[in-house]
């Protein structure tokens, strides 16, 4: 039996932004990671906020063993109610070596140990890491799918005097920003989009203004279904649906989400994924009649508070 005689030091750094050559450094680390976990331990979101210069709010930790960067959180303190939300992953073959669980003491002394933490896909290690913090279980967040292949939905009817075109980049920019605010008033991570968040995301290859629909009565944008194409993985995403306060109940929302389907299904995709947090039960329960299923599940942990 030998040992590897080579003492190991390990270091986290925490910076309010990263440079260009840092931000590569974490995101091959996140790609290396999803390619062994089957999905990035950070959302799209977080992954955007890697680049760009700093962000208010938002914080990054960087560990790093004998000079190598083997594990990453991000930490954003927005919400103006809510603990600072984190996420973060090591690079699979250094894992069980206590990096998790430094990082995590890292976040818990950054948040005056007010936290809470993404686990996306539910992986047990990632119980297991909430349990050692002392986390305890908040929110379900599940992804569900559906083929396209069959796709029979019936004609999508509109409220009356409701009309459907496509997002015009620039020009529907404010509006949109204004109804996603108010009908996500009650989900923090969506309702606080701003102007260089939705920049972010239209300067994105996936970006598809063909595949972003906005319903208006009276030239007042009053709901939207906001499509997203996986394509490497060949999905098709309800990435954003939403309908403005006021004018919810009438159908608007189930017509907005056949109209993205059948988008999805003409260019040939064969399956449809989506988000939706458990605890809305109206909404899966919509879903669910438009024949969605739960294919996995991103799990919240939280501090006791």
């Amino acid at each position: 039996m030998s040992s590897d005689p080579t003492p190991r030091t390990r270091t986290i750094e925490t910076l309010d932004v990263l440079s260009a050559e840092q931000a590569a450094a974490v995101m091959g680390l996140i790609e290396e990671a999803a390619r062994d976990d089957g999905q990035p331990a950070v959302s799209e979101q977080g992954r955007l906020q890697l680049r760009g210069g700093a962000r208010a709010g938002v914080r990054h930790l960087l560990l790093h063993v004998d000079g190598q960067l083997v594990g990453y959180a991000q930490l954003e303190d927005t919400d103006p109610v809510e603990a600072p939300a984190a996420e973060l992953v090591v690079r699979p073959e250094h894992r069980g070596q206590g990096h998790g669980r430094a990082l995590g003491a890292a976040l818990l002394a950054e948040s005056g140990k007010r936290l809470r933490v993404w686990a996306h896909g539910g992986h047990s290690a990632a119980r297991h890491l909430a349990q050692v913090l002392g986390l305890t279980l908040f929110r379900e967040l599940r992804q569900m799918r559906r083929s396209l292949a069959d796709l029979e939905l019936p004609e999508p009817t509109l409220p009356e005097g409701v009309t459907v075109r496509t997002f015009v980049p620039g020009e529907d920019d404010a509006a949109w920003l204004e109804v996603n605010a108010e009908a996500f008033a009650h989900h923090p991570e969506q309702g606080s989009l701003t102007q260089r968040d939705l920049d972010d995301r239209k300067a994105q290859p996936w970006f598809d203004p063909a595949g972003f629909f906005l319903a208006e009565r009276e030239g007042r944008l009053i709901g939207f279904h906001w499509t997203k194409v996986h394509a490497e993985e060949q999905l098709g995403e309800v990435y954003v649906l939403g309908v403005r306060p006021g004018e919810q109940g009438g159908g608007l929302g189930r017509s907005l989400t056949t109209i993205g389907l059948r988008h999805l299904a003409a260019q040939g995709l064969p399956t449809a994924m989506l988000y939706v947090d458990a605890d809305n039960k109206a909404a899966v329960a919509v879903y669910e009649r438009l024949g969605f299923v739960t294919f996995e599940a991103d799990l919240m942990y939280r501090t006791e508070t």
